[in-house]
């Protein structure tokens, strides 16, 4: 930052000043002083214009009030900025608000303790809330309409400050022997503060100032220091909070009367005074510091004593009370800003965000690109890129490829002009200083310096150029010491314990710059230490009058522009040799040029003997170190280029940061261009080209060119064409010459000034529509093409047309406005677009329709197709695959979107063969994800009925095993045993098609394959399907007969399941007969049946020990006899084979005539087959 006094005002009467404070809101400033002195001033503000043309703001006052109502002297004077109040306090303890009311300001209330005075006054961040403290102790707390909150006598203390905490949930209260206690805000006491500063200390001390910055516009970084305490010996401590056990500790070495910080909280201003060694008496200085504790600042003001100073709301001025003046100065912020490609990059604080806002304004198009960037330290830039500087996130975990630099504390990132990130680099040194040239970017901390050789690529894509940087070469990147003296022949490594091995040094870098070819470290003795690049070897060493605080070199490395601290630029010529008086000969020379108060400068791109510097609110342009005449104005200089410098007014963009103004952005024309131009109107073009012939500059020969043009004098702008290499411009004048008629000639200059309206005019005038069409066909303005079209006579090109109608759906679909699109295309017949425009619709009757109306294999048909796919709509992508002639792709879509019936039917109908093969793939998918089921279904879609029956028994064997209800498991055998019913009449028909001879080749191949597999199929299952189904009809059976009590019944069921042993479990079998047997008195069935039950293998010791003790338990009461072996042998007959078996009964069936089921063949006698609609064994309808 950069300070100068730039304005002072005295009070009438010489009346000293005790306080000052500065509206930051209204900007009104009122002074308390003796004799009741209390004035509110307000300075002129800026116009518009003024604004725009970025001149200083102005000093004349527009509001000088003097209120009257105090009668000693003034003490203390607060704003409430929420609530438009001014809180003051005299000398006797008389408290005044004062309130505004149309411009001027009156008392509104007032109040008088009489017994003590009071010493401070804070409003609450809010403004809702004030504190009032007094020296005998006591404290108020009142509330902005004048009722007292609380009230607090502290005994045996004598108060002098206080503060708030920004969430008003903490007051400081300062006393006069230096301590600071903190209290909540009811008034109870809870710690006193630690104060580190003060650490041996001897004498007495008191404290000059606490202030704490609420947050208002937001922190310079997280966990910012923002609570300042200073005590009158200079000694001072920033803390985080009121409980920080290590806080910033600064000795500033004067006695200090008042601080305060900016409306930002990135510097604290300390004011006092300081005793010279020369002079008897004290000067007045205020220092300038970081939150950090880092100076920035001196700056000396006139008077005997200084007795306090006040911010301005937007930081950029500081008002001072000196004895019975008040002096105002200047401030020129060190913004972090810069200008890469016409984009202004600026970063700023926001109070809802800890980050930095670091915004990326392209000034030509008026967009912006906002990025969020932690701890950002700095911004650089050159070229296309910027380089940001920021500390690196603990908590993020580095990238991989920079394993060699894990725990790197800084990083600097690569970015192009839109804030997209190209390469982070992570570096171990605090890059306090960074310059960035066309191929390297160097960073500097006190001690060392770390150079990078970026890549640049700019055909590249982000991505592709973050693959290019991440290959690390050898002496890609370098750290120097800065005592080391490197030859630049060795190679060099990254290798930072070397740097950081001298933990410092006794000349620190202060300064650095860099051109192509070289770079130069200035120190803080005054040393300038020049190396080569890219090699980095030391070249030389010049020593300077002064401590560099910015360097700059010109555009062919000659000269060298140095700032020092005090703001004084002198320059250096790099390349002069000078014999000095001694005799010997030395490279480099002092210049004579020295400037005082300037705080910004920029050398020309193009020229090396020019450049501009910003002087106080001046800005001059230097020609040969001589001065033009100079320019009003207080922006930062962005580009100096063509005679023309670029100005950004970062003051007024930064008040609103969001939406920056291009009127912010001022072009300053040189005073050779402005004269040329001048000369060109006023006097004529030979008389002019002979002054820029003087003058020699390639853009005052391209403004001569364009003036010659405008003359239509075709050789002297030929000749300025040819002056400043403009081939282009060349090209023109000759086509130009080519052309007859005059006015062709001024409608085509008219057309290369960008005069369109113009042109196109002149052109319709000579009846040359062609021309005009051409004309804003180049331009890309279709609607005007169009509208020209339709206005002509006659039948326009009916090509042209339709181009038109294309090109204005184009501009409609990169809007993504596909309505308009559509109704644009279908004019200009583009069916691709219109497919595109129909599908990011939705409207697929619209692409159902287009496909309908395109000629058989038109190349737009599997775009269409595809996009029918990716919705799901298959019959329409089928229709449009089949219409273009792929009918695999339309079977692969059938089996991707799941309709393998139409995949299977489409792959018959077009002789397909690898249907098989598919069907199997996409089963054993489904079998891996255990979708039996699915698979199944799958198959008997595809009427692969054996596959699915095989899966249906796999899982019916799975159900019976687990014991699940047998009608489950029955009904899991009917389905298996319908699906091989199926199969075996799939190869019937098959083979009755080859007898007939109709069959297709494919399909007879199907079931011959078929048969082939089900006859060599050794599952038991192939020969009698219904097995599983009989055994658990017969079971369920058994039990419900048993349940009726039909026991006769029951037991010649059973009696059938001894053959299913291999289906239901023995036991389960065996258990059941005995029961029956037994309910049936046939006691030898029982006897078998327990017989069998205890020679089991499966059974536990302790089940067999219980089925033989139930045994004997019923044989010794009962013979294992049955006389009712007569009517058994009906059902034993039919056990052999001999009979049938009625599946409603479980009797054998002895009529002649009885029912056969058409679907299962199971046999039901007549009487049973009457009385019921369905088969009892497979449900299929009677």
């Amino acid at each position: 930052m950069f300070i100068y006094l730039c304005k002072k005002i005295a009070i009438p009467g010489n009346v000293r000043l005790r306080c000052i404070s500065w509206n930051k809101d209204q900007g009104f400033i009122a002074c308390g002083g003796e004799d009741g002195l209390l004035k509110v001033l307000k300075l002129e503000t800026q116009t518009d214009e003024a604004k725009i043309k970025g001149l200083a703001a102005p000093s004349n006052l527009s509001v000088n009030q003097t209120l009257e109502g105090h009668s000693g002297s003034v003490q203390v004077v607060t704003w409430n900025e929420q609530y438009q109040k001014l809180t003051t306090s005299d000398q006797n303890g008389l408290i005044i608000v004062w309130m505004l009311y149309k411009g001027a300001w009156y008392e509104e209330m007032i109040n008088n303790r009489n017994k003590s005075v009071v010493r401070s006054m804070s409003w609450n961040a809010d403004g809702k809330k004030i504190c009032i403290v007094y020296e005998d102790g006591a404290v108020i707390v009142g509330s902005v309409d004048g009722n007292r909150i609380w009230g607090k006598d502290l005994k045996g203390t004598h108060l002098c400050h206080v503060a708030w905490s920004s969430d008003s949930k903490v007051l400081l209260f300062g006393m006069s022997n230096g301590e600071i206690h903190i209290y909540d805000n009811q008034g109870n006491f809870i710690v006193k503060m630690k104060l580190s500063c003060l650490v041996n200390v001897t004498g007495a001390f008191s404290i000059a100032g606490i202030h704490w910055y609420h947050g208002t516009e937001g922190y310079i970084e997280p966990d910012c220091p923002c609570l300042a305490v200073c005590y009158d010996n200079g000694r001072c401590q920033i803390m985080r909070d009121e409980n920080d056990h290590n806080p910033v500790l600064i000795d500033t070495g004067m006695n200090v009367v008042c601080i305060q910080w900016n409306h930002c909280g990135s510097v604290l201003a300390v004011a006092g005074s300081l005793k010279t060694t020369s002079q008897d008496k004290d000067v007045n200085i205020v220092q300038f510091y970081t939150p950090f504790g880092e100076h920035l600042r001196t700056l000396k003001v006139p008077g005997k004593q200084i007795s306090a100073l006040s911010w301005e709301g937007s930081g950029l001025k500081i008002a001072l009370a000196v004895d019975s003046y008040i002096y105002f100065a200047n401030i020129r912020p060190d913004y972090k800003w810069g200008y890469c490609s016409n984009t202004v990059v600026y970063a700023y604080t926001r109070p809802d965000r800890p980050e930095y806002c670091v915004v990326f304004w392209d000034t030509k198009n008026n967009e912006k690109y906002v990025k969020y960037v932690k701890s950002l330290i700095s911004i650089t830039t050159y070229g296309d890129f910027c380089v940001l500087a920021t500390k690196a996130d603990e908590n993020q975990p580095q990238e991989e490829h920079e394993t060699e630099s894990i725990g790197a504390t800084y990083v600097l990132v690569l970015c192009n002009s839109i804030g997209t990130p190209l390469d982070p680099k992570y570096i171990d040194i605090g890059p306090l200083f960074v310059t960035m040239t066309k191929t390297h970017v160097i960073a500097a901390s006190k001690e060392a310096f770390y150079v990078w050789q970026y890549r640049v690529a700019k055909k590249l894509t982000a991505m592709e150029f973050n693959q290019v940087a991440r290959t690390r070469k050898e002496g890609r990147e370098r750290i120097y010491h800065v005592d080391d003296t490197p030859s630049g022949s060795a190679g060099g490594h990254l290798d930072y314990s070397r740097a950081i091995e001298f933990q410092g040094t006794r000349d620190p870098i202060c300064a650095i710059t860099a051109s192509d070819k070289m770079l130069l470290v200035g120190r803080e003795s005054g040393t300038l230490q020049r190396y080569s690049l890219p090699s980095v070897g030391m070249v030389q060493k010049f020593t300077l009058n002064c401590h560099a605080y910015q360097l700059s070199l010109n555009c062919n490395s000659s000269r060298v522009a140095v700032i020092d601290l005090s703001g004084v630029l002198t320059f250096f010529d790099l390349d002069t040799r000078v014999v000095t008086s001694t005799g010997e000969q030395m490279v480099g020379e002092q210049l004579k040029l020295e400037r005082k108060d300037v705080w910004d400068m920029k050398w020309a791109k193009d020229n090396p003997d020019l450049f501009a510097m910003m002087e106080k609110t001046r800005m001059y342009v230097f020609r040969n170190l001589d001065p033009e005449e100079p320019i009003q104005t207080s922006g930062y200089i962005c580009n100096f280029e063509d005679l023309e410098i670029k100005s950004v007014l970062l003051d007024e963009i930064l008040k609103n940061p969001e939406h920056p103004n291009k009127d912010y952005i001022i072009n300053f024309e040189i005073r050779s261009l402005r004269d040329s131009r001048a000369l060109i109107e006023k006097v004529g073009i030979e008389e002019s080209s002979q002054f820029i012939e003087d003058n020699p500059h390639p853009r005052l020969w391209r403004l001569l060119a364009e003036a010659a043009l405008q003359k239509l004098d075709l050789q002297t702008a030929e000749q300025a064409f040819v002056r400043c290499r403009d081939y282009q411009g060349i090209k023109f004048v000759k086509r130009l010459g080519n052309l007859q008629s005059e006015s062709m000639k001024q409608a085509e200059v008219a057309a290369y000034f960008s005069r369109f309206e113009e042109a196109e005019r002149m052109y319709l005038d000579m009846d040359r529509r062609d021309l005009a069409i051409g004309l804003r066909i180049k331009l890309g303005d279709w609607f005007r093409v169009l509208q020209l079209l339709k206005t002509g006579s006659g039948d326009s090109d009916d090509a042209l047309l339709e181009q038109a109608h294309n090109a204005i759906g184009d501009y409609f679909a990169d809007r993504q406005k596909w309505l308009n699109a559509v109704q644009y295309y279908v004019q200009g017949r583009n069916q691709e677009r219109l497919a595109e425009c129909y599908y990011m619709l939705e409207d697929y009757q619209g692409l159902e329709n287009l496909a309908n109306s395109l000629p058989e294999n038109n190349k737009l048909l599997p775009d269409i197709a595809y996009m029918f796919v990716r919705v799901g709509m298959c019959e329409q992508a089928v229709s449009a695959f089949l219409k273009c002639n792929r009918p695999k792709d339309a079977v692969d879509t059938c089996v991707h979107l799941n309709q393998w019936d139409k995949a299977v039917e489409l792959a018959k109908n077009h002789n397909m063969k690898e249907i098989g093969s598919l069907l199997a793939r996409y089963a054993s998918h489904l079998l891996e994800k255990n979708k039996i089921f699915d698979a199944i279904e799958l198959y008997r879609k595809a009427n692969y009925f054996f596959e699915a029956a095989k899966l249906m028994f796999k899982i019916a064997d799975e159900e019976s095993k687990k014991r699940t209800k047998p009608l489950r498991v029955k009904k899991l055998y009917v389905l298996s045993a319908l699906l091989i019913e199926q199969c075996h009449e799939q190869i019937q028909n098959a083979q009755k098609g080859k007898v007939k001879g109709k069959s297709s080749e494919a399909a007879s191949a199907l079931a011959g394959l078929l048969e082939e597999d089900v006859l060599s199929s050794t599952n038991r299952f192939a020969d009698n399907a219904w097995r599983g189904a009989e055994a658990y009809h017969f079971f369920i059976l058994a039990q419900r007969q048993l349940y009726k009590g039909s026991v006769q019944a029951a037991l010649k069921t059973a009696l059938h399941l001894r053959d299913y042993e291999d289906i239901i479990p023995a036991v389960e079998i065996y258990s059941l007969l005995a029961l029956c047997a037994c309910a049936n008195r046939a006691f030898d069935i029982c006897s078998k049946a327990f017989v069998k039950l205890e020679s089991l293998e499966t059974l536990r010791p302790e089940q067999r020990q219980q089925y033989e003790d139930l045994a004997l338990e019923i044989f010794t009461r009962h013979s294992p006899k049955s006389n009712k072996k007569s009517d058994l042998d009906d059902m034993l007959d039919s056990i052999d084979g001999k009979l049938p078996v009625c599946v409603a009964t479980g009797d054998p069936i002895l009529e002649q005539r009885f029912w056969m089921c058409s679907v299962c063949k199971h046999c039901m006698k007549p009487k049973e087959a009457s009385s019921r609609s369905f088969c009892p064994l497979c449900h299929s309808t009677i």
